[in-house]
């Protein structure tokens, strides 16, 4: 990252490789976290590194259980 701590969703969208309507949805789900500064919502550098993270985990878990299958 680029050692912003905030980042406007257009720039989490570049930053992760999705599209805005994935980000949305990812959003509105918990699993990306955002905050509102005035009217604009902004993601902060901690969400995208817990988000990368959570799906860092789910691949491995996914991964983990199809070897067992």
């Amino acid at each position: 990252m680029t050692g912003k701590e905030l980042y406007r969703v257009a720039e989490a969208m570049a930053i992760l490789s999705l599209g805005r309507s994935v980000i949305y949805e990812q959003l509105r789900s918990g699993r990306l976290r955002s905050v509102y500064v005035g009217r604009t919502r902004l993601v902060p550098a901690t969400a995208i590194a817990d988000y990368i993270a959570l799906l860092e985990q789910e691949a491995s878990t996914s991964a983990w259980v199809g070897v067992n299958s």
